[in-house]
């Protein structure tokens, strides 16, 4: 059914003593195309600007994440409306932005290009990001995690994907405060879909800056999503899998404590080590 997150589907499960036909659960993937409509009254453009294989729901966060991610508005109030173009189940999702803005949109394209990495040198890269990065310098205090809290984050998100509870096969991403309490989770078959509906609702709730929060992934930590991570504000990143070279040169060079394979009682520390609070029991050896 289109718009549904999950498809069920009969299957033949195999073990070494039994055939059987049972009932499953797939996550569900379809198309979104966001479609932006900016300028003037009397000189509108309309242009599609991105497709991406998503998980149906919460498709205006998605479009609004993606969209302040890639460096095209500063906030949700900058959006004049946003809807499905042909009814709720319709894989495309419209976006109009108040008359007069000012846009650049060469930072889409430009952003797209640094995000693949292809033929770009890291600090190329990175320096690509940060003119694309609209978010100001927040005066706050730097907000510290105890590994105690750390450790307890990854079962906490799983509590809360409800879809990979059914089908095994999405990603996920939350936000949690210093006391380790859940914000705001999100998940979708794409890590930056995930990302990018996670902003997309903190932005619509208001809840900017993000800087006394920190963001845990289900899976690796790659540049993309540090990219994201940094545009948003976010000061703190873990991951359940492994960060790739450019991501960690990412969070080192953007102030960003990173912190990978984050599996029952460990992890690793790959920068910024200030803002992580180690107990005795961790001491070094």
């Amino acid at each position: 059914m289109p718009g549904s997150a999950v498809t069920p589907l009969t299957i033949i499960k195999v073990d070494k003593n039994s055939i059987i036909n049972t009932e499953d659960f797939l996550a569900a993937e379809e198309p979104l195309e966001i479609r932006l409509g900016y300028g003037t009254s009397s000189h509108r453009t309309q242009k599609s600007i991105s497709v991406t294989m998503r998980t149906p729901g919460s498709d205006f966060e998605l479009a609004i994440g993606f969209l302040f991610t890639e460096g095209i508005i500063e906030n949700a109030a900058q959006i004049s409306s946003i809807k499905h173009c042909n009814g709720l189940h319709e894989n495309v999702v419209k976006v109009e932005l108040l008359e007069g803005l000012d846009l650049d949109m060469s930072k889409l394209e430009r952003n797209f290009y640094t995000t693949s990495s292809c033929g770009v040198c890291g600090k190329s890269s990175i320096d690509a990001v940060k003119t694309v990065c609209r978010l100001p310098e927040f005066e706050s205090k730097e907000i510290r995690f105890s590994s105690e809290i750390i450790y307890q984050l990854p079962d906490l998100l799983r509590q809360n994907q409800t879809i990979f509870g059914s089908t095994g096969g999405l990603h996920g991403c939350a936000l949690f405060n210093a006391d380790g309490k859940l914000l705001l989770a999100r998940e979708d078959v794409g890590r930056h879909n995930a990302l990018d509906k996670l902003i997309g609702a903190t932005l619509q709730q208001n809840l900017f800056p993000l800087n006394q929060y920190l963001l845990l992934l289900s899976g690796r930590a790659s540049f993309e999503l540090i990219q994201k991570a940094y545009m948003a504000g976010i000061k703190v990143v873990a991951a359940v899998g492994a960060p790739s070279g450019l991501a960690v040169q990412m969070a080192a060079d953007a102030g960003i404590t990173l912190i990978g394979f984050l599996r029952g009682a460990r992890f690793n520390i790959y920068c910024g080590a200030e803002r992580v609070v180690l107990n005795k029991v961790d001491a070094f050896v």
